[in-house]
């Protein structure tokens, strides 16, 4: 088989740079955090080098505005390089623009694409080929491991050329975990939970139990709107490369297992079935039709929307929460104070899994197009590099100077208006003007991650890192958190408990679908989809089975079972990548 030897050769090079890759970007003087290089100025590039003011077409898969951006960023980008950035969006023109533009031979001058994407646009010669100017760069230079290393894995390249750049790269290492949450795990309000006696939670039947005495204290938020434990909706259903409806997908880590399309990816790194009945996806979508079965899941669910959810959310009609930044739309200071905010509450019987820091970047790859050439080409080479600058990570994580953060006189840095992007607050007229969010940064990707250390602070460009933060912060909720559970924080717990699995981070470009796979890979995740959400709904545990096993044969005749062998080929690719990323670190 074609695809056979096609992996293993890969395997063999993937391997041996993932070995000889270091594991940090710089040179560590003391054990600890990575000492950055120089970098140059945000205001440089303004001093008079950029006179001519020239548009940038963006195609940004992550991009959820489309149009030439405006307010306080746009102002930013005019002031430091001369330029107004034009954003092309798939998720708002429709996914059929992706392969217009591709036919027509042009996708933009800066793109952001998913990397089997973007290694396809490479082998098509839509990409431009930067090693000429990158290693100019010294912002960027400061991740050349992480850059090197990615490119080295595009099909094709054995020279080692640079076409791409991953986002959220760290200055961490593959398999470092600094943030003290992760991404998915189960959040309630520490009121209602302290009003029951934070009582200890066994397993997901336990979990239920809990959640139905909140509900049957509170059955309405404040304004006498129903309240449920549970509110989902289905329109994410399918994205980020996933089978399975996204909500059932993301509670299967609470079992330290990780979904890779068909496959599951099991604790003791072996794969298994999708479809597989002693596997998480039939373990949480069960636990969701308990839950619906004991009249704690919304009704509205699978018909509504993520805007109707978060109108809930930040209304307080929402009782449990599974992913960490989804708390941003309750947890505001006055509610971490006064202790009503969301927190991670331990599940006795659930080992956590967790991605490493994205020391190599999250997955997706910004690049230059390959038409793109002169006064252009410099300009997009000098804006990608300010982009990964720490004045510009300072835009983009914190924001606007002496608006959403102050530089006390002891030097570190102190939060201001920490409402700004919830309230939209009108920013000021040196600035633009308009509200915050409104000018945001809508390119809403960044080639530096938030937990990397900004070498102006020695701590994380994210907020809730700073010092000053966490001792403003240090909340009576937090004290009555760290007695109940002996920790500092839920990460902590976890360690401290053996409850985390940490998967190495590596950069791979795994080979695409074949036109078959595809087909049948869509036509399995309908099925999958739909019975899903019927199951949910099921009456008793006699329906819930059988549709799960009518869904099962018919994905199986579909050729499911296909599916399931090119993903357990694939997805070892990755795998075995990780093992050699956790020897090397």
């Amino acid at each position: 088989m074609k695809l056979k030897k096609f992996i293993s050769l890969f395997l063999i090079a993937v391997m041996v740079m993932a070995l000889a890759a270091g594991c940090g970007p710089t040179e560590r003087t003391d054990g600890g955090t990575p000492t950055p290089a120089p970098t140059t100025s945000a205001n440089e590039p303004s001093k008079g080098k950029f006179d001519k003011l020239i548009t940038i077409d963006n195609f940004n898969v992550a991009a959820n505005y489309q149009g030439v951006q405006s307010g306080w960023f746009a102002k930013v980008l005019k002031d430091n390089l001369n330029i107004e950035l034009n954003i092309i969006a798939p998720q708002v023109a429709g996914a059929a623009i992706y392969q217009t533009r591709v036919s027509a031979g042009n996708l933009g001058d800066i793109v952001l694409l998913e990397r089997s994407d973007f290694a396809d646009c490479v082998a098509n010669g839509l990409i431009r080929d930067i090693s000429d100017s990158i290693y100019d760069c010294p912002n960027l230079m400061e991740f050349s491991d992480q850059i090197e290393t990615y490119n080295k894995t595009i099909p094709g390249n054995e020279e080692g050329k640079i076409y791409g750049i991953p986002v959220e790269m760290t200055n961490t290492s593959p398999t470092s975990y600094s943030q003290d949450v992760i991404y998915s795990s189960p959040m309630l309000r520490w009121d209602l939970y302290s009003e029951l006696g934070c009582p200890e939670i066994e397993d997901l039947d336990g979990l239920l139990d809990v959640l139905e005495e909140m509900k049957r204290r509170h059955p309405t938020n404040k304004d006498g709107d129903p309240a449920y434990p549970f509110s989902l909706w289905s329109d994410w259903d399918g994205g980020d490369n996933m089978m399975g409806i996204a909500n059932v997908v993301q509670l299967t880590t609470w079992y330290g297992e990780k979904i890779k399309q068909s496959i599951i990816l099991k604790p003791d790194n072996t794969f298994t079935p999708l479809t597989d009945k002693n596997a998480s996806y039939y373990k949480i979508l069960q636990f969701l039709n308990k839950a619906q079965r004991r009249g704690l899941v919304d009704p509205d669910s699978g018909t509504q929307n993520w805007d109707n959810i978060v109108a809930k959310m930040t209304s307080g009609q929402v009782y449990l929460m599974w992913y960490s930044w989804q708390v941003g739309f309750w947890n505001s200071t006055e509610r971490l104070k006064n202790g009503t905010a969301f927190i991670f509450i331990p599940v006795k019987d659930q080992y956590y899994y967790a991605d490493a820091d994205a020391y190599y970047g999250s997955g997706r790859i910004i690049g230059v197009g390959s038409s793109v050439s002169g006064e252009k080409y410099e300009r997009i080479m000098a804006f990608l590099d300010w982009y990964a600058s720490p004045d510009a990570c300072e835009y983009q994580h914190v924001g606007i100077k002496d608006f959403n953060y102050y530089i006390g006189d002891d030097g570190r840095y102190y939060i201001m208006n920490d409402n700004a992007l919830m309230d939209n607050l009108p920013v000021p007229a040196e600035w633009g003007g308009g509200g915050y969010d409104d000018g945001f940064n809508k390119f809403n990707q960044w080639i530096v991650n938030s937990i990397s250390t900004n070498p102006k602070t020695g701590e994380p460009y994210a907020t809730r890192y700073w010092s000053t933060y966490k001792e403003e912060m240090q909340t009576q909720m937090d004290k009555e958190w760290q007695e109940r559970f002996n920790a500092k924080d839920p990460v902590d717990y976890m360690k401290k408990n053996n409850k985390l699995l940490i998967s190495p981070n590596v950069c791979i470009t795994l080979p695409s679908d074949t036109p078959d796979i595809a087909v049948t890979r869509n036509q399995c995740m309908e099925v999958l989809n739909d019975y899903s959400w019927r199951m949910i709904f099921a009456k008793d545990d006699a329906e819930f089975d059988a549709m799960w096993d009518q869904m099962v044969k018919e994905m199986n005749g579909l050729g499911f079972q296909d599916l399931v062998e090119f993903d357990t080929e694939i997805y070892t690719i990755e795998l075995e990548a990780k093992k050699a990323a956790a020897k090397v670190n």
